[in-house]
């Protein structure tokens, strides 16, 4: 007998996504299914393209199919669409990104602009369209870390917006583009660091964007306050180190984003340990667990450990992000992890908006009339 497309979807049902906890199936992410006697092709359209589990997906998906019988062949074809956490028709800044991911940090010193730099590279790696936004206003290092030297023009768009710089796949805008010297503070008052950011969202051509990572500036201030006003956040990312004083300051930020009903993606412990380069020894030199904890107080994901090595730092002196200059390599290795923990956790928050608002709309079922009865 010929294969059928509901002997296929049945057993695709038994493929599981472990971080949306349902079947790829009604999830909706196979598609474009075909049946060519006993070959059967089709699309498993994934939410990201940073998915930490599609070779899995793959695999599992074959091997369902294959056990029908009169299957011999299965093609699968991976692709993504990006689970948006907003509606673009109602947003005037950015209508086009889908995502707006805020890295933040309780205190500075603790490598959040490392973070974002290797979170972007590996996210744009994936074939994600990207951009980076330094929202740190009084200390501007994107334009270092990515080895941008060039100064943004306004041209090529009709409503003349400033074009972006592009590095890496990468479209990018700083206040450090603009500055002039290196050497010349900016001075600004809360007032003005919100009309900046507003400016940068407003007068830049972002165009179409999977994710907009914003590298904000450390502490509980005015740049997290003005961008979660001005635009819809799908979730912020906080950046720690593992001793307690640097703990202390993100239970603050934790409880900032909170009270703003900003969603907390994870947290990522950055130089969580040092590997001796000659022995191969480890060594714990902050102390040890202190994403751990947060994560269990909070009840929020630890999206990754970044170890404490001289390359990343020399990547990101030198312009070129370790993801980029070694990504074959343990270091590169573990903020693509850390990348893909993210944008899964992403696409979970999104889709948990989705149902709620779903289940919010829904019109209830009338059991009984409203009208009055007659005696």
């Amino acid at each position: 007998m010929a294969v059928t497309a509901e002997q296929v979807l049945d057993a695709l049902r038994v493929v599981n996504d472990p971080d949306l906890h349902r079947d790829i199936v009604a999830l909706g992410f196979v598609q474009q299914l075909a049946i060519e006697g006993p070959r059967v092709k089709f699309d498993i359209v994934l939410t990201t393209p940073a998915c930490p589990v599609k070779g899995e997906l793959h695999d599992q998906a074959r091997s369902a199919v294959l056990g029908i019988p009169g299957v011999e062949d299965v093609a699968i074809n991976m692709t993504f669409n990006v689970a948006s956490s907003r509606k673009p028709q109602t947003e005037k800044l950015i209508p086009q990104v889908r995502n707006v991911v805020a890295v933040a940090s309780g205190k500075g010193g603790v490598g959040k602009s490392t973070v974002s730099t290797n979170l972007a590279v590996a996210l744009a790696a994936t074939g994600a369209k990207v951009g980076l936004f330094d929202a740190d206003i009084y200390g501007p290092n994107i334009p270092l870390m990515m080895g941008v030297t060039d100064r943004p023009e306004m041209q090529g768009t009709e409503e003349n917006k400033i074009v972006p710089i592009e590095r890496f796949g990468i479209k990018l805008m700083s206040i450090g583009f603009f500055v002039g010297d290196d050497d010349n503070p900016v001075i600004w008052r809360g007032p003005m660091v919100h009309g900046a950011i507003n400016q940068f969202l407003r007068d830049v051509e972002w165009g179409e964007l999977d994710y907009l990572v914003v590298d904000l500036p450390p502490g509980t201030g005015d740049a997290p306050l003005s961008l979660s006003q001005l635009v819809p956040i799908a979730g912020v990312v906080i950046v720690t180190t593992p001793q307690d004083v640097a703990l202390q300051d993100v239970v603050k930020g934790v409880a900032m984003f909170e009270k703003l009903d900003v969603p907390i993606v994870g947290v990522i412990e950055n130089m969580s340990y040092f590997v001796c380069p000659q022995c191969g020894e480890t060594t714990e030199i902050f102390g040890h667990g202190g994403g751990e904890r947060i994560s269990a107080k909070y009840d929020i994901p630890l999206l990754g450990r970044i170890p404490l090595d001289i390359n990343i730092r020399l990547g990101g002196d030198e312009g070129n992000p370790i993801v980029r200059s070694a990504p074959d390599g343990a270091l590169a290795k573990a903020f693509v992890v850390t990348a893909e923990q993210t944008a899964a956790r992403i696409s979970t928050l999104a889709l948990q908006r989705d149902e709620e608002k779903r289940k919010d709309n829904a019109v209830p079922i009338q059991l009984f009339s409203k009208s009055p009865t007659k005696a």
